[in-house]
């Protein structure tokens, strides 16, 4: 008798072409379109069927002006080895857009000096906001709960925080993150060190804690779930409702393993609440740095959390305590 093992799948289960629950009229937007069909490798991962979709008026939206920031970064990014292809791919890692210089502050700059960054900036905002917004009423039209939207706006929270919020009250769109994935990650790493380290940021340590514990939760039940498949683990919300053999034995696991289990149910809250308020308190950290806070390890020794290095060199003062005027 062969096992079906969803994941670590030895049978491939396929129903027959599922156009998914009648739904009312949407204002007007148009329904489903695209005749279903069915991909073996998806199938292995998870649900093989493709189709039909539904995009409406803010998918058709959002994908265009994701479309053309998307054009526009790209475009620039090749432009800047000089239209060679063999280049563009060689190099696409460290390649940027940049943001503007710190002396046009909050204006519009030329082209080639950052506006092209400001435009690529308001069109790929303007597609996640869309986004989310079709979320929104996707999940209102399919009588479910908001939670997918909330979570997409704690992720677009931190965007804004880092590409929008902060720089407008520095006043700079120099303050800003470059589009790029190299040139990214040296934003980063010199925006810690220029404010004294963002680990000793308080909420930079929950962002971490929380990024770590949403890994472990949904780790830890990702694993219970295929480790009770067999029994019928995967479907859920019917062991919530009538619990199993599958459900018993996944409490039983974790009761002898650690004294203590979530229920079939609340492990989807704790693991919910983990990873939305990793960006969001990581937004918060970023916000307060350079408006409220200028170093974070001088912060952090005032307050006590951290102890200050030995005095063997000249002591270490606050360039912020310093009269105006002295070096």
């Amino acid at each position: 008798m062969a096992e079906y093992q969803n994941i670590f799948t030895r049978v491939q289960v396929r129903a027959p072409a599922y156009a998914g629950v009648p739904l009312p009229a949407d204002g007007g937007t148009g329904g489903r379109f695209g005749k279903p069909f069915f991909v073996h490798l998806l199938g292995i991962f998870g649900d093989a069927q493709v189709g039909p979709i539904y995009l409406g008026w803010t998918g058709l939206t959002s994908l265009l002006f994701g479309f053309i920031a998307f054009e526009i970064i790209g475009l620039n990014m090749w432009a800047s080895v000089n239209w060679d292809p063999i280049q563009f791919v060689r190099q696409l890692p460290w390649l940027a857009l940049e943001p503007p210089p710190p002396a046009y502050g909050l204006h519009f700059p030329p082209l080639n000096e950052g506006g092209w960054w400001l435009i690529a900036g308001f069109c790929l905002t303007t597609s996640l906001i869309l986004w989310c917004v079709r979320m929104h009423r996707r999940a209102k039209a399919h009588g479910m709960g908001t939670h997918t939207t909330w979570a997409f706006a704690s992720a677009i929270w931190l965007y804004l925080v880092l590409g929008f919020i902060r720089p407008v009250m520095m006043g700079s769109w120099g303050e800003a993150v470059p589009f790029g994935i190299f040139p990214h990650l040296d934003w980063v790493g010199a925006f810690s060190l220029r404010y004294g380290n963002l680990f000793y940021c308080p909420f930079h340590m929950l962002s971490i804690a929380f990024l770590y514990g949403a890994t472990l939760l949904f780790a830890m039940h990702g694993a219970t779930i295929l480790a009770v498949s067999r029994y019928g683990g995967e479907r859920e919300l019917e062991q919530i409702a009538d619990r199993g053999t599958a459900s018993e034995r996944a409490a039983l696991f974790w009761r002898w393993t650690m004294g203590f289990n979530a229920t079939m149910e609340s492990i989807h809250r704790w693991g919910w609440w983990f990873a939305v308020l990793c960006p969001l308190t990581g937004g918060i950290g970023i916000l307060l740095t350079g408006t409220a806070v200028d170093n974070w390890f001088l912060w952090a020794v005032k307050h006590h959390i951290v102890a200050s290095y030995p005095q063997v060199f000249p002591m270490l003062v606050d360039p912020a305590s310093l009269p105006a005027g002295k070096p």
